[in-house]
């Protein structure tokens, strides 16, 4: 048995097999995946772009899109660039310190995702509850700080994730049956005890997950109550209106990873690619749609994106 465990002296590296049972299907595969790469990318660098260029948008609104923006593009770049060469190449090694690299970097990039919606849900907050006093309370100088916060705080969640793997044991070239070194695929091939790393995952989804929805969700409680205290029905909905397209980005992001989630740990029938499905469902979906549904919601941003595509 000691010639199948892993020793100091030997460098481990891990197998990425790519999408369980559609290894055949490998180049179809590429074909979306890079289309949806490249349509993230152009999506999200034109609203940073847009913004940068105009003074006009140099508001707390903007400057949380293009933190999201960054956020996503982060995701989508941890990701895809190594599926494709999966796809492509068939390059499926990735050295430990590669895949923990991977792993933190897009983990960090889902908690402060998370944390910049909870910083846009208090930005909703005090637009409709507190408006006459919003460029006070939300200056630029302001969201900046909230967004250091919610990178540190992502930083001190997710820096143990990979130094909690890296104590593990693992078997010589363990396979992951997964495109990119998803934190429980990774736990899974371990031959030593992962009781700790496992715990410590729920303490992850719960800092994050868990009490970003709660804030998210106790924040509108207070602006639905604030809304229905207004008089008219127009009053109703040109106040909801400006939230409708927060809580699209809301539910686009957190669905897909909480059903991921469950699906991860309780559907033990679900076939492996229908798990790979649903994990890349979440990284792929929001960066695509989130900055169209804010451009299609905000009238400011949608004239700004239209007259830099008509200069094209």
């Amino acid at each position: 048995m000691s010639a199948f465990n892993l020793t100091p002296s030997v460098p481990l590296t891990f197998i990425l097999n790519g999408i369980p049972g559609l290894e055949a299907a490998h180049i179809w595969i590429s074909i979306p995946f890079s289309t949806f790469y490249v349509i993230s990318l152009l999506a999200n660098f034109m609203v940073l772009f847009v913004v940068a260029k105009e003074e006009t948008l140099h508001k707390p609104m903007y400057l949380l899109l293009c933190m999201l923006a960054l956020t996503e593009i982060g995701t989508i770049t941890c990701i895809v660039p190594k599926a494709l060469c999966i796809f492509w190449f068939g390059f499926k090694g990735i050295t430990m310190d590669g895949c923990l690299t991977q792993m933190f970097f897009l983990y960090l990039s889902d908690a402060t995702h998370s944390a910049i919606l909870v910083t846009m849900a208090f930005d909703r907050y005090v637009a409709i509850c507190n408006p006459l006093r919003y460029d006070t309370i939300l200056t630029n100088a302001r969201i900046a700080k909230l967004g250091l916060v919610g990178l540190i705080r992502a930083v001190l969640l997710v820096l143990p994730v990979p130094l909690l793997l890296r104590r593990l044991p693992f078997c010589t070239n363990p396979l992951i049956l997964h495109t990119f070194c998803e934190h429980m695929t990774v736990v899974k091939i371990s031959c030593g005890d992962t009781r700790v790393n496992e715990i410590y995952t729920l303490v992850i989804i719960f800092m994050t997950i868990g009490l970003d929805l709660t804030l998210i969700g106790l924040t509108y409680v207070l602006i639905i109550r604030a809304v229905l205290r207004l008089s008219s029905k127009k009053a109703h909905q040109k106040a909801l209106n400006t939230c409708i397209a927060h809580i699209s980005v809301v539910l686009m992001s957190y669905t897909p990873f909480l059903y991921s989630i469950l699906t991860h740990r309780s559907g033990q029938g679900i076939p492996a690619h229908v798990h790979f499905l649903l994990a890349n469902l979440r990284l792929f979906v929001p960066p695509i749609l989130n900055p169209i549904i804010y451009g299609v919601k905000t009238k400011e941003l949608r004239d700004k994106v239209g007259k830099y595509i008509c200069r094209m």
